[in-house]
């Protein structure tokens, strides 16, 4: 796997949200309501990130960051952590490109998030909420050693309220081999 993790910027807004709603159709099929991953869904990722990456955070300690995974020149993944008032980091996104699932690109983001987080806001637990039906998400997160730390109800674009969970990686307990 030849891999490579950088830097995103507003530039890649559309890269991103194809990605994004291409994922979110093949991972939440059966999971969230149908009406919610139709026609509209690619308009309304691109609106979304065009904004999240325009913004002006401030401080660099509440800037977001996102991550792009690229092989051959090509966006196969991204994640995007976020900094949150309690002093955790959100990791808000972590999506590989359908048919590259199972390869180690989630890992290498995940592990790629994990770094940042450690480097830019020591002493934070990194934190994610996810649907609790989708399994093999569950799965990967279990198997990258996040702890689950809740179980609560989320609110799906579209109003969609739905079971999720939340994992955890505190930073007092990196994962062995990640980088810290």
């Amino acid at each position: 796997m030849d891999v490579t993790i950088r830097r995103g910027t507003a530039a890649d807004s559309e890269t991103v949200a194809e990605l994004h709603a291409l994922s979110w159709r093949t991972a939440y099929t059966g999971i969230v309501p149908e009406r919610a991953l139709g026609d509209g869904l690619a308009g309304e990722r691109r609106e979304v990130w065009e904004l999240r990456l325009a913004a002006d955070y401030g401080e660099p300690a509440n800037t977001p960051e996102l991550l792009i995974a690229e092989q051959a020149g090509s966006a196969v993944g991204f994640a995007y952590a976020v900094p949150q008032p309690d002093g955790r980091v959100l990791l808000d996104n972590l999506h590989v490109r359908p048919g590259r699932t199972g390869g180690g690109i989630g890992r290498a983001l995940l592990d790629a998030v994990r770094d940042h987080a450690a480097t830019h806001h020591p002493g934070a637990d990194l934190y994610l909420e996810v649907l609790r039906d989708n399994t093999r998400a569950v799965a990967f997160y279990e198997r990258e050693g996040g702890h689950r730390t809740a179980e609560q109800e989320g609110v799906f674009p579209g109003g969609y309220v739905l079971p999720e969970y939340e994992y955890t990686w505190p930073s007092a307990d990196p994962r062995e081999g990640s980088p810290s």
